[in-house]
């Protein structure tokens, strides 16, 4: 994995090198409605080649949907906040 930096300045991971695939775009692919790694092989072209992307994808992945989740919390009344994160 390579980390490189956009003309912002705001670095991202190169997650899947084979298929140029970054973090940002297994975070987008998720927003999208990607939920497992089938989906990002599908969408992206994770794991066609070499499959060494595997598990770093499949923790983005996850990482993707714990922020997404995070997000939604950030809107419901704080005493459901701690029953919904209680049965996560």
């Amino acid at each position: 994995m390579a980390t490189r930096h956009n003309l912002t300045g705001v670095s991202f991971m190169y997650v899947c090198v084979c298929q140029g695939v970054t973090e940002r775009q297994i975070h987008e692919a998720a927003r999208n409605g990607a939920s497992r790694l089938k989906d990002l092989r599908q969408q992206l072209g994770i794991t066609l080649d070499c499959g060494r992307c595997a598990s770093c994808a499949h923790e983005c992945l996850k990482d993707a949907h714990r922020n997404q989740k995070e997000q939604a919390l950030q809107f419901v009344p704080a005493s459901l906040t701690e029953e919904l994160m209680a049965a996560a």
